[in-house]
């Protein structure tokens, strides 16, 4: 059955779904700091925001773990319309020619939660940047004790991301789930919240009137090593995941009974490719799937070690308590829930919760950094 990928009539309905949801959230916020500051106010909104965007990112994963994510196989609507319930002739259609998918009922619906979902958090989005540049050069503008409100640029910068994350996941779909572009849908997420947390940081510490926390000069260099490990390692699991690779290696920690499998390195890691397709147009063989499983590993050996060391210096240092727990709690889980989705065969809670252990990382990882600083402020502590 042929359809256009591209069907912008939905596109108004759909964001008008978008804006009834990102209304409840604004109307919760606004009716629980109703007698607060404006700047109150922005800061629980810019934290429900980047709860809402952690739970998306997880279900990006849940629509992308299901097999949902061309469960309307055109966008920004499903067979031209705002909702499965105005395709349902061409989704029964499409079922019935192919029982198991890509496209069934079910699938449509999940994959048009997601968008919904994502066009609210885009709309949140909007109002914060709205609104913190109305506090920045508005008359209610503070400088109390020298701590001015947080730069603007900041929400702004998230808004332009969070519009190109809607390009990238229009490109997932139109492109059939094409490895390197779902791959850098994933890790947009992730830069998603990463922008979130700062700003979430610096509205709090507005907020409380507070300075960031004086550490030493190779506390703050860990902490840098330990987000750029993350990223890599980041990048490998959307690489794995995307490429379906988690089952190349059903054991741990040797892989097919061996500790160095027959890989091909080359035909894994050829970036620009169709989903389960080698750059020259025939099937990707089993041992590049299991290149890329074992690089993966490789990889979260290294992460592991280098934020468990993180953790050590944050406990010797006795800086940020809370997280540097929290820190070594999700790391922990990370651990269990990679083991489980190799040995026990890909289980769809652990592989959604692998995915969220890698975005809390990226909020812990972000705050601790956002929160220090090498310079004279408020305490000075020492790895």
């Amino acid at each position: 059955m042929h359809h256009t990928l591209y069907d912008l009539s939905p596109l108004l309905r759909l964001l008008m779904v978008g804006a009834a949801l990102a209304a409840l959230p604004l109307l919760w916020v606004g009716l629980r700091n109703r007698k607060a500051s404006t700047a109150h106010r922005l800061r629980a909104l810019t934290l429900v925001t980047l709860f809402l965007t952690f739970d998306l990112v997880m279900f990006g994963a849940f629509t992308r773990l299901t097999d949902s994510g061309l469960g309307c196989p055109d966008w920004p609507g499903c067979y031209g319309n705002a909702s499965p319930l105005g395709a349902h002739a061409e989704i029964t259609a499409a079922q019935t020619a192919l029982p198991t998918g890509p496209v069934t009922h079910d699938k449509a619906w999940v994959e048009m939660l997601h968008r919904y979902w994502a066009s609210s958090v885009g709309g949140l989005i909007m109002v914060l940047a709205g609104m913190g540049w109305w506090l920045a050069t508005g008359a209610r503008k503070t400088r109390t004790d020298n701590q001015a409100a947080p730069n603007p640029w900041w929400a702004t910068a998230t808004l332009v991301w969070v519009c190109i994350q809607g390009a990238f996941g229009a490109l997932t779909v139109t492109m059939k789930l094409f490895p390197a572009i779902v791959s850098l849908h994933l890790l947009g997420g992730y830069v998603l919240l990463a922008l979130l947390t700062v700003q979430a940081v610096q509205w709090t510490r507005h907020s409380q009137r507070t300075q960031p926390t004086a550490v030493g000069k190779g506390l703050r260099a860990w902490m840098l090593l330990g987000l750029l490990m993350l990223v890599i390692q980041a990048a490998s699991g959307a690489w794995v995941s995307t490429n379906y690779a988690v089952l190349a290696c059903t054991e741990f920690p040797q892989c097919q009974g061996q500790w160095w499998p027959d890989m091909a390195f080359g035909q894994g890691f050829t970036l620009w490719r169709a989903l389960g397709m080698s750059a020259d147009g025939s099937g990707i063989p089993f041992s590049a799937l299991t290149a890329i499983h074992v690089v993966h590993r490789m990889l979260a050996l290294l992460t592991v070690l280098t934020l468990g060391g993180l953790c050590v210096a944050l406990w010797r240092s006795r800086a940020f308590p809370f997280l540097s727990r929290a820190l070594l709690g999700v790391l922990l889980l990370q651990l269990a829930t990679g083991v489980s989705n190799a040995v026990l065969d890909w289980p769809l809670l652990a592989a959604v919760l692998h995915t969220g252990g890698a975005g809390a990382l990226v909020v812990i990882l972000v705050a601790l950094l956002s929160n220090s600083a090498t310079g004279p402020q408020t305490r000075r502590l020492n790895p």
